[in-house]
């Protein structure tokens, strides 16, 4: 059987949607009313879909001043998410979002794969390639069986912000922000109350791995995308943030798409950066 470990059209979807190994992950999900992914849900999504919610599954707590916006949760209360999605050994799991923007896919995407699940993939182009393709929607709710996750720990896919401090400057390494140019350069609408980027970083905005159409890029051109950005720096010495460690994942997993792979993601992103005004920053 084959396994998708990037992304999955939607009629490659729509032919296994029958098959006992598939779970559905509909992560929906938007900064300005986190209740409006859960009620998009409700009201119609992916026929077995299960609702996975950015802020409370996807997430672990909130330390003031220590954490950004949306850190990972435990892996062992992670674990036993998945476990009760029935996610097992065996699992292909597949994870959409509203568009193109992969707001909360691409995350979880990163993050099954940084519990050491391989067979994960994000439905190009959203609900929205679903729904052009003439499939059908559902406001059915499934009730999964319940499995055993096991979680085999990927630590080296993580950049904290120490490492993220050392490396900024290297120039065998390259941090990136993932945000648009006028976001890493302090314009436009912030979670955050600084504005800027760290100071370092360079820019790769996530929307330019976005076809006009919609879905993602070729990987040719995804390829071409990456290779100017990083020069002679290879993939494993890349290291991509956001503004609370989520878009970012879109600019790892295009990395794969692309062929470059071990990029890492610093989950702490500009949110959790900003905490120590020590820090540097520039705009």
């Amino acid at each position: 059987m084959t396994s998708y470990r990037t992304t999955i059209s939607a009629n490659q979807l729509a032919d296994r949607a029958h098959e006992p190994d598939l779970v559905i992950l509909d992560a929906r999900f938007t900064l300005d009313d986190e209740e409006w992914g859960a009620r998009a849900y409700a009201g119609s999504h992916l026929p077995g879909a299960q609702y996975a919610n950015l802020a409370t599954h996807l997430a672990g707590p909130i330390i003031p001043g220590v954490t950004g916006r949306r850190p990972f949760p435990d892996p062992a209360e992670f674990a036993a998410t998945l476990s009760a999605w029935g996610i097992g050994p065996g699992t292909q799991v597949v994870t959409y979002d509203a568009d193109n923007g992969l707001m909360a896919a691409a995350r979880t995407w990163f993050m099954l794969r940084w519990m050491g699940h391989d067979d994960v993939a994000v439905l190009d182009g959203g609900i929205q390639s679903w729904i052009a393709a003439g499939l059908p929607l559902t406001d059915v709710a499934p009730t999964p069986a319940p499995a055993v996750f096991t979680a085999h720990m990927r630590p080296q896919m993580l950049a904290v912000v120490d490492d993220v401090d050392a490396l900024r400057l290297d120039a065998d390494w390259c941090v990136f922000d993932s945000r648009s140019e006028e976001g890493y350069h302090g314009g436009g609408k912030y979670q955050d109350p600084v504005r800027g980027h760290i100071a370092g970083a360079g820019l790769a905005d996530r929307a330019l791995t976005i076809a006009p159409g919609g879905g993602f890029r070729p990987a040719a051109e995804l390829r071409e995308h990456f290779d100017a950005l990083l020069a002679d720096v290879p993939a494993d010495h890349v290291i991509f943030y956001c503004g609370s460690g989520v878009t970012a994942a879109q600019n790892v997993l295009a990395m794969e798409l692309a062929g470059l792979s071990g990029s890492r993601m610093y989950v702490g992103s500009w949110s959790e950066w900003i905490t120590d005004p020590a820090r540097e920053i520039e705009l």
